[in-house]
């Protein structure tokens, strides 16, 4: 027995040995994602695709990786978990991907954890801030964007010190991705002697907002969090700028809330965008005074001509030409951990004009906030 054991040990150690040090010969690269291609947050597939695929071509056209070319395979998961789970056993065990990048969601990615912990894949810039990414030993988890708890803390920050403002009430999605942020503006709101003063939530890719605001409006808070999807977030605003208790009210909405597309529904909506801050982890995607923006709308233009500039197609943008440039760097053969370490060995000054530092497993840390005036996003300028 004790034999038959030895010989099973003997085989899991070459084979996870063999998996450890997979080498990467092929002529195309595959780097594999699941994301929300159809259904209520489509846009944020469809930016972080366009973004992406921009950088991927100049990369291909340009040979920045010599002999390589990448491959960017894309399956649809609506936002919904348990297809980031079957799409994502189909990228590692069928597709044979060499890296995991750009998935979008915390409850899609909080879903996708146990198969990772088995699976020795990088899993590089994820759109989400959760503090479950970051606070994890698990070497292959590296995320290019700063966290949820740093754009609430400086959204806060703004509030509180610069617009004296504090009756504040939070409305967000009830899943993972809205707890997230829920513990969080708790957490900071206590380390300031702050509560809240009204809370509601509502159910994931839905647009079931009325308990929510019923919870919420008869409070008078003076700011509103807003932790949710474009769709549900623009209905929720809309509504309360309807109220005679919620006119006035300052909405604050965190990156993944999706800016762009929150300004462009409110307006079908016959909504205004007067009120709203946001908070993002890219600076102005129009801003051609910070060379990684201009070389990421040059590349735009060349790639997708007919698609509109954004702060998620932009973030995709940088956190492909760190990808690249990190497949770009690694000497003899190709392999994941090649791969892992030439990213977190990222030079601080790749992005122009954007600084990097990889610290709490992730390369950006700084938050930029803006309020939507005159038909653009203007940044404010936070003094701390």
């Amino acid at each position: 027995m004790s034999k038959k054991l030895s010989i099973i040990m003997i085989i899991f150690i070459v084979f996870y040995i063999y998996t450890k040090n997979k080498v990467f010969n092929e002529r195309t690269l595959i780097i594999g994602s699941s994301l929300p291609i159809t259904g209520i947050i489509k846009s944020w597939g469809e930016s972080v695709s366009n973004g992406v695929n921009a950088y991927f071509n100049y990369a291909n056209d340009n040979n920045l990786i010599s002999n390589k070319k990448l491959k960017f395979l894309v399956y649809d998961d609506k936002y919904e978990p348990e297809l980031t789970f079957e799409n994502t056993k189909k990228l590692i065990l069928e597709d044979k991907v060499f890296a995991l990048f750009g998935f979008v969601g915390t409850p899609t990615v909080k879903r996708i954890l146990p198969f990772l912990y088995d699976e020795n894949v990088p899993f590089f810039s994820a759109f989400s801030g959760a503090s479950f990414l970051r606070n994890n030993k698990n070497e292959n988890f590296i995320n290019f964007r700063s966290s949820y708890s740093q754009e609430i803390e400086d959204l806060i920050n703004y509030l509180d010190v610069e617009k004296k403002l504090n009756k504040i009430a939070v409305f967000y999605q009830n899943d993972d991705y809205g707890e997230e942020g829920y513990i969080s503006l708790v957490h900071l709101l206590k380390t300031r002697n702050l509560k809240l003063v009204a809370e509601g939530s509502y159910k994931r890719n839905t647009l079931s907002i009325n308990h929510a605001f019923n919870e919420i409006k008869d409070a008078k808070p003076e700011v509103i969090f807003i932790i949710g999807a474009y769709k549900t977030n623009s209905l929720f605003i809309k509504r309360a700028k309807e109220n005679e208790n919620l006119k006035d009210v300052i909405f604050c909405n965190i990156s993944f809330g999706d800016a762009n597309s929150m300004v462009k529904e409110l307006e079908a909506l016959g909504s205004n965008s007067e009120n709203l801050i946001f908070s993002q982890v890219v600076p102005s995607y129009l801003d051609r005074n910070i060379p990684a923006v201009k070389e990421y709308q040059d590349v735009m233009i060349k790639y997708f001509p007919k698609e509109s500039f954004g702060f998620l197609s932009l973030e995709a943008f940088l956190s492909s030409k760190i990808l690249v440039n990190a497949i770009s760097r690694i000497k003899g053969e190709i392999t994941r951990e090649k791969l892992i370490e030439n990213i977190i060995s990222t030079p601080n000054d790749l992005l122009g004009g954007i600084p990097l530092e990889y610290k709490n497993s992730q390369l950006l840390n700084k938050i930029f906030l803006f309020e939507y005036k005159n038909n653009q996003f203007v940044e404010i300028i936070n003094e701390k």
